[in-house]
């Protein structure tokens, strides 16, 4: 019976996008206001691409007889943005359980692959895709360690189709660091205490069980293979960094110097308070995503802008970061605010040109695929949208996209509503006829 509410839920919310073709001939797009986010804004070059893979960027370029010449004359063209992390295609309903695939039992699941639960059929990436997102990080949840996170295309018949990369990044939720003295809290200070000290004697028992395990001899016998010790042995051996989700300067200080004694490369995700701890960060050379520039401030006492103006501080201070949304999977619907977060930024110090690289080139680069996609470049996939205007203007709007050299159908639930809802009031003689 269960099997069977799955079944016809997944049809009942699968989009019903046909996936892009693959590129069967060279595209070239003429005179378009060209973001390179590497080089800068570029005003009327052409953007040459084949095979999925862009040519060339420039004047006067060397067409080859089949190309496809798309006038792209004052529209903005830019890498599709990526978001840093979420769990679309990990859920479409987070009220209706069966269409939740985000979550395991049990709180130690590091052999959990986010990839392989990626729906491609989700109402919710077109969605996404209709405001310039084309890739997304997606991240398991539940748990201490949820488990592996991969790097999707927003477009594809199969989830193997849409892994750009995998593995990204094993992931920990830090515990929390801080205690609760409020009178409705139940717990005593001793048992909050007790409670923090066993979440930490729970990572490390994890951890040091995989490097006792790393050095069994796999070849023996008496050897049993335990696939969540084989799975940690990627971050152990330097293979993938560790994301770590922690908000609080306790949380940051303790994990950062966790990660120090273990010897593990790590990213902190979320990074409420990381303006506090910038000189640390900036030390230990640690990462950011920072999640929610739209959201309220930590503390009561705090500027009640203090999340808009943190990328800024960052920044100045020479910390490596990026934009995300929350991670939430309360979030995961609204994916496609992930421009204005950054606009945001931007509207209260931030430099425009680094609000949009810290949601394309600088999240590519945090997360490892910077030598693919983030920016456009010569070499690089041709993943790019192009857009009537600034895509950090609430008011432009993507016209085309392409991934990996595919057009990309750019249609979604909500633009047909829109549609059946303004034919209604058309007909009501409530709004005038086309």
């Amino acid at each position: 019976m269960k099997k069977l509410l799955t079944i016809i839920i997944s049809v009942l919310f699968s989009s019903n996008q046909i996936p892009g073709p693959t590129q069967s001939n060279p595209i070239l797009l003429r005179n378009g206001i060209i973001h390179t986010i590497s080089d800068g804004t570029i005003y009327g070059p052409d953007l040459l691409f084949d095979n999925g893979k862009i040519i060339a960027i420039g004047y006067g370029l060397d067409i080859p007889a089949n190309t496809e010449i798309i006038d792209v004359s004052e529209k903005h063209i830019y890498p599709g943005l990526i978001s840093a992390g979420s769990t679309l295609g990990l859920q479409e309903i987070n009220s209706v359980r069966a269409t939740r695939d985000y979550a395991e039992t049990g709180s130690i699941n590091p052999n959990v692959n986010a990839n392989v639960s990626y729906h491609p059929d989700s109402e919710l990436i077109p969605v996404s895709r209709s405001n310039g997102i084309l890739l997304s990080h997606v991240i398991p949840q539940s748990g201490r360690i949820p488990g592996i996170s991969s790097m999707m295309l927003l477009d594809g018949w199969t989830w193997e189709d849409c892994t750009l990369k995998h593995p990204i990044a094993m992931n920990l939720n830090w515990p929390s660091m801080d205690l609760n003295f409020s009178h409705w809290n139940k717990k005593s200070i001793k048992e909050q205490e007790k409670t923090r000290e066993n979440a930490l004697n729970e990572i490390d028992k994890i951890f040091n069980s995989a490097r006792a395990y790393n050095k069994l001899d796999k070849f023996s016998f008496n050897f049993k293979s335990n696939p969540r010790l084989q799975a940690l042995l990627k971050v152990i051996n330097g293979e993938i960094p560790l994301i770590i989700k922690a908000n609080s300067v306790k949380e940051i200080e303790s994990s950062i110097y966790w990660a120090e004694n273990q010897d593990i490369e790590i990213i902190i995700l979320g990074g409420k308070d990381a303006w506090r701890v910038t000189d640390l960060l900036v030390e230990k050379d640690i990462p950011i995503i920072f999640e929610s520039v739209l959201s309220t401030p930590k503390r009561r006492y705090e500027d009640y802008d203090q999340p808009y103006k943190t990328p800024k501080v960052l920044f100045e201070a020479g910390v490596k970061f990026c934009i995300s949304n929350s991670t939430s999977s309360f979030q995961t619907p609204h994916l496609r605010n992930l421009p204005y977060h950054a606009a945001m930024a931007a509207s209260f110090g931030l430099l425009s040109d680094e609000a949009i690289r810290s949601i394309t080139l600088s999240t590519a680069e945090i997360l490892g695929i910077a030598d693919l996609v983030g920016s456009l470049e010569p070499g690089k996939e041709a993943t790019l949208f192009i857009s009537d205007g600034d895509i950090l203007d609430i008011r432009s709007n993507v016209e085309i996209a392409y991934i990996n050299g595919k057009r990309v159908d750019m249609s979604d639930r909500h633009k047909m509503l829109y549609r059946k809802y303004t034919e209604k009031y058309i007909q009501k003689s409530i709004l005038p006829k086309k």
